[in-house]
């Protein structure tokens, strides 16, 4: 069982930065990979970015590619997700996923078991 508390949301100001972070409760922190998504009011839930179990490896969706980092701290069983000069666009509740497989971290949805409850991020303009 993989427990997933998301923070670091909040109300910010176009062009500010903003830092979510995720902390991963249950199985071994290194063998699970992980992922970000959002989800826009009246939209589908989206990729954002993921990254593998060993951190090696990371995939951004393109509307987010240069302007978001996301890193894991194995000491702390955390996965940040740093989002600098956000959007309005960007506004929608966040989530992160664990998957527990092998191979590269999914950049679908559908790939992850396990979800955290979400967290609000609001970009005014």
């Amino acid at each position: 069982q993989v427990q997933l508390r998301e923070s670091g949301g909040g109300l910010v100001q176009a062009g500010d930065s903003l830092r979510l972070s995720c902390v991963c409760y249950g199985p071994t922190f290194s063998s699970i990979a992980l992922g970000w998504f959002r989800q826009a009011p009246g939209k589908e839930r989206e990729f954002v970015a993921a990254i593998s179990s060993s951190g090696r490896i990371t995939h951004y969706a393109d509307s987010v590619k240069g302007r978001v980092t996301i890193s894991r701290d194995m000491a702390e069983n955390t996965v940040h997700l740093q989002m600098n000069t956000v959007k309005p666009e960007d506004t929608a509740v966040y989530y992160c996923g664990a998957d527990l497989g092998y191979g590269p971290p999914p950049t679908t949805s559908e790939a992850y078991g396990y979800w955290g409850q979400g967290i609000q991020v609001t970009v005014s303009s």
